[in-house]
């Protein structure tokens, strides 16, 4: 059967549903684990921790941008699903030349429902599948803070060089579904941001993910130097990064952390 992934390929599987899948991007091998595909996934990244049953007895490949080619053929796949960002393009063409390889491309919150849908299509789970992805739809769609004005917020992944999520970040998208307005939403993907560019923009949230640096407490007084008026606070990256399952837990947590940032909201509810 062929199917389409969504950087637009044709992904010829030799039989349907797959039974040995590969997952190399840790918010998709979640969804996997929720689609019930315990047997199916055979192998996933060491940085798929979620579920943990699914890290601490699966197969590793190695990392999502250092995958171990010996390995990935031991386990004999019938499909490997990726991600266009997340895994190195050349290390994905490799396997293209080996195997059905499925890479998802997702920006936006309807990206990540539109890749959903595609893998319930794809491994026999599409009514597990419409269903997460319906949750996931309904909870952003009807249940959205009504803000009296959007907080300014910087949004910090990396340290020794600062680094910021921009424009065209599936984090830039999910920050303005939760009541903030990017400060540095005219720069691209994920920016070298210095001292002097963080004052500049004058940010009255800083938020410091919990990955891929693991800020912590212990960094938030620098910042303070650099922006004084700043409210500063520690978030769970996973939340504003995971564009699989998570997603039904990340509405509640965006609007409490609005709230806690100052921001003013109430709820909406669908007519």
């Amino acid at each position: 059967m062929v199917f389409y992934d969504q950087i637009g390929r044709s992904v010829n599987l030799s039989h349907w549903p797959p039974r040995r899948i590969i997952s190399l991007v840790p918010s998709q091998t979640e969804f996997l684990a929720d689609l019930g595909l315990v047997e199916e996934v055979v192998g996933i990244t060491k940085f798929c921790i979620h579920p943990t049953e699914w890290f601490q007895e699966k197969k590793r490949v190695g990392g999502t941008k250092t995958l171990d080619f010996q390995k990935i053929e031991a386990l004999r796949p019938d499909l490997i699903i990726g991600n266009k960002e997340e895994n190195e393009q050349s290390q994905i063409e490799y396997l293209t030349q080996k195997y059905p390889v499925w890479m998802s491309d997702i920006y936006t919150l309807e990206d990540a429902l539109v890749m959903m849908r595609k893998l319930g299509e794809l491994t026999g789970k599409s009514e597990k599948a419409n269903n997460i992805a319906t949750a996931v739809e309904s909870k952003f769609k009807h249940h959205l803070p009504l803000n009296t004005y959007p907080l300014k917020v910087a949004y910090l992944i990396w340290r020794k060089p600062y680094m910021a999520a921009g424009r065209d970040t599936f984090i830039d998208d999910m920050l303005q579904r939760a009541g903030f307005e990017n400060v540095f939403a005219q720069l691209s993907r994920y920016p070298e941001i210095s001292s002097e560019m963080l004052a500049s923009a004058n940010p009255e949230v800083i938020l410091l993910s919990s990955e891929p640096y693991p800020f912590s407490e212990k960094h938030i007084a620098a910042l303070q130097e650099i922006c004084p008026a700043a409210q500063i606070q520690l978030v769970d990256g996973e939340l504003f990064s995971w564009y699989g399952s998570r997603l039904l837990q990340a509405h509640d947590y965006f609007a409490a952390l609005h709230k806690k940032s100052g921001g003013s909201t109430s709820s909406q509810t669908s007519a």
